[in-house]
């Protein structure tokens, strides 16, 4: 008897006490990931669909455990995003892949985490035979972004058809993809190198009322990424941009996999609720419209693929900008730390 009572007060010691312990631990633990929260996390893209997704990881929360603030900014043009890259006031930034290839053969702290942009670019037309790149010769093109990723696309694209840009085609240089868009609708181009969203906001306000009474009617004329797979017989893609660590986040594993994680998730949102997602970006960029981003998302290829697995296509692309123009990724491929490795 005395041995049963025993065993039973035991058996019930013990329980109780490891029940106290979980209780414990699992307070510490919870004190511990408080006090590893940064106190700001901070995430930037441009006024495109790569940017989507961080723009929805901030308003869903789905970082919220990692920081006591998480704050989504918006690049207007190259040199900001450059400044960005450089302050050490931003940990995740979409950009460019030849860009960050670029920062990174100069120095600076960036790291390639994943791709996730292969197809947003085209040439908006008032004429709907334009349907290759040679019969752009002779004509005034809008381009965006000087000796970054739409001219140098464009400029790989037309000298491999035999065209000399500098002579046979009129380039009119302007800040940003939204710039050309409105050229083209008051009139003053014919034609534009557009990337998405532009590239729907142009047409649908080429249709709108009042504007539809002065702009023209503007086709998709020339999907780039078409022309891309024939110029080289490949598939019809552009590895164009991507997400990257900058700073000193750069080289935490658990904020680059949980990054690469939540970014993929919230693309799957976007893309299968393109309406939510317009009116989402539409409410923090008001010169975007909802519906012009909805339509953008319904086109535009979009795939995250991590940095590792998105290699080949990335050296692929830097190795065509290389010899066309060796400064544009700062004179050589980048070397394997440049590419986030996931988790073994």
């Amino acid at each position: 008897m005395h041995t049963k009572r025993r065993l039973f007060l035991t058996t019930h010691f013990l329980t109780a006490y490891l029940l106290l312990a979980s209780l414990v631990l699992a307070s510490f633990s919870t004190t511990v990931m408080a006090q590893n929260k940064l106190p700001k996390l901070v995430l930037a893209g441009p006024f495109s669909s790569v940017a989507n997704p961080l723009v929805h990881m901030v308003e869903s929360g789905a970082l919220d455990d990692l920081a006591e603030e998480v704050e989504f900014v918006s690049w207007r043009d190259p040199d900001h995003l450059r400044m960005l890259a450089l302050n050490g006031e931003t940990d995740v930034l979409a950009m460019p892949v030849n860009v960050a290839a670029n920062l990174y053969n100069r120095g600076a702290p960036v790291k390639l985490l994943n791709v996730s942009t292969w197809g947003l670019l085209w040439m908006v037309s008032r004429d709907n035979n334009l349907t290759s790149i040679e019969d752009f010769r002779g004509k005034e093109v809008a381009m965006p972004f000087r000796g970054d990723m739409p001219d140098i696309i464009f400029g790989v694209l037309a000298e491999r058809a035999g065209i000399d840009v500098k002579k046979d085609i009129k380039l009119r240089y302007v800040a940003s993809p939204l710039d050309a868009m409105q050229l083209l609708l008051m009139r003053r181009v014919d034609h534009a190198l557009l990337a998405e969203p532009a590239v729907s906001m142009a047409l649908r306000k080429s249709g709108s009322f009042p504007i539809g009474i002065i702009a023209p009617e503007l086709h998709r004329s020339l999907d780039l990424q078409k022309a891309w797979g024939l110029s080289f017989e490949r598939q019809g893609r552009i590895a164009q941009a991507g997400i990257t660590l900058v700073g000193k986040q750069r080289n935490n594993p658990e904020l680059a996999a949980r990054i690469a994680e939540e970014y993929k998730k919230s693309l799957a949102w976007c893309s299968e609720n393109s309406n939510a997602c317009g009116k989402m970006i539409a409410k923090r960029v008001p010169m975007l419209n909802a519906e012009a981003v909805a339509d953008a998302m319904a086109v535009s290829q979009m795939e995250a693929i991590s940095a590792e697995d998105a290699r080949f296509e990335v050296e692929f692309l830097l190795n065509q900008l290389f010899a066309k123009n060796p400064a544009s990724i700062g004179g050589k491929l980048p070397n394997d730390d440049f590419y986030w490795q996931q988790p073994k």
